[in-house]
């Protein structure tokens, strides 16, 4: 009957919106459980991720909602888990996305590490380092990782006058 929808076409809309429904509570599940680990750790509030991020209160907002009509920016899923220092992958895998269809991935040799920054790591994950040091010291690297970069005019008077 013209006007009303046969009952594959209500199927296939069921399945398509179930699917986009998940997709949503997925990725609003990862960016909820993103946003807790950034309080806990770091000590965040929700404008501090945002400023980290790049992406505004409103988006993220909409994200762990499941408010949006159309699927997140991709760059913008990628600002957001770089901010946070989490592996876009894991976004990608809660919206469905497959990034690595048709790229083939090659084990490429992680670059070699500065001997001051393993030492680092090493207290961070060493049982007998207090909190409050574990707290120094994330917060002394994220200082740095995360100041503005000199011009290159202004480090080249610091070294002439050194």
């Amino acid at each position: 009957m013209p006007g009303i929808p046969s009952t594959s076409d209500w199927s296939y809309r069921h399945d398509v919106t179930e699917t986009a429904n998940a997709r949503k509570i997925a990725f609003a599940t990862f960016v909820r459980r993103a946003l807790d680990e950034a309080r806990a750790t770091r000590a965040w509030s929700g404008t501090e991720v945002s400023r980290r991020t790049g992406v505004s209160r409103q988006t993220i907002n909409r994200w762990v909602r499941g408010d949006w009509a159309s699927d997140p920016e991709a760059e913008r899923v990628v600002a957001f888990c770089e901010g946070l220092g989490l592996n876009p992958a894991a976004a990608f895998a809660a919206l469905g996305w497959d990034r690595t269809a048709g790229t083939p991935r090659t084990n490429q040799p992680t670059p070699p590490m500065d001997p001051d920054v393993e030492a680092l790591l090493r207290r961070l994950v060493d049982p007998n380092v207090s909190d409050a040091e574990k707290f120094h010291i994330r917060e002394t690297i994220r200082y740095l990782a995360y100041r503005p970069t000199l011009p290159v005019d202004v480090r080249k008077r610091g070294e002439q006058a050194g």
